[in-house]
């Protein structure tokens, strides 16, 4: 049996279309991480869930172009594959950019 010590393990990962891939994640104290393949529907939601949050004041202010950046490791928790949102290169953990044009109209 594997153990993981605080750090970081390589664990087998399904994706929702049936696919296996390697992921490398960061596991916190002594639990088994190497031999039952995780679930990737966790991460997606997790995903899927910050996205939501940012895409709905970004439509209500309208910008020609958005553009939106933030870290995400992957960590096993309670024997579970999940997303935790982490902070890159010392900046903050969520960049947003918007761009407008100075007259330009709506449908154009």
């Amino acid at each position: 049996m594997a153990f993981a010590e605080s750090g970081r393990d390589t664990v087998p990962v399904q994706l929702p279309n049936g696919a296996i891939v390697k992921v490398e994640v960061a596991s916190t104290g002594r639990e088994d991480v190497a031999f039952d393949v995780k679930q990737f529907q966790p991460v997606a939601d997790a995903i899927e869930g910050v996205v939501q949050m940012i895409a709905e004041p970004i439509r209500k202010v309208k910008p020609k172009k958005a553009t939106v950046k933030f870290g995400m490791e992957l960590a096993i928790e309670s024997g579970q594959l999940t997303a935790v949102i982490v902070k890159g290169s010392g900046k903050g953990n969520l960049e947003i950019t918007l761009e407008w044009e100075a007259g330009s109209q709506e449908g154009k």
